[in-house]
C-alpha cells in the first residue's frame, strides 16, 4: 500500500535528490544502488522527505549533520521518528561522521534491517 505524502513537497524532493550531500551520494552509489532490494532517495512521506526509503523493509534510513544535534533538531527528529514509526516504518539514523569513518559498519546496520 502506498504511503501518503504532501504533494507540495514534490518539487523539494527532487531539488534535494539533485544536491546531494557527499555523504549521501557515497551511501547511495557505494551502496545502496548495488543491492537486490530497491532504494528511493530523498522519499516524501507524510509532510517529511527522508533521505533514503525502502518499501520492501519499510526501512527509512536517515543521515544526520550537525543541524541535529541541536534542541530544534532532536525536537524535529522525535517528531518525525514517532510519525514514521507510527505508519510501521523501522527508522534507521547514522551520522554525517558514521557515514565518513564507519561506511562498513553503517552498511551492516542497513543490511541487517533487510529482508
Amino acid at each position: 500500500m502506498p504511503l501518503d505524502y504532501n504533494q507540495n513537497l514534490t518539487l523539494a524532493a527532487r531539488e534535494l535528490r539533485k544536491q546531494m550531500t557527499p555523504q549521501e551520494r557515497k551511501l547511495w552509489y557505494d551502496y545502496l544502488t548495488a543491492l537486490p532490494v530497491r532504494f528511493r532517495k530523498q522519499k516524501p512521506i507524510g509532510n517529511f522527505i527522508v533521505d533514503f526509503y525502502c518499501e520492501t523493509a519499510k526501512l527509512v534510513v536517515e543521515i544526520d549533520g550537525c543541524q541535529h544535534r541541536n534542541e530544534r533538531g532532536l525536537g524535529y527528529d522525535k517528531e518525525r521518528d514517532a510519525y514514521l514509526i507510527g505508519l510501521g516504518l523501522t527508522v534507521l539514523r547514522v551520522t554525517n561522521q558514521d557515514i565518513t569513518y564507519d561506511f562498513a559498519k553503517v552498511c551492516q546496520k542497513i543490511a541487517a534491517l533487510l529482508p
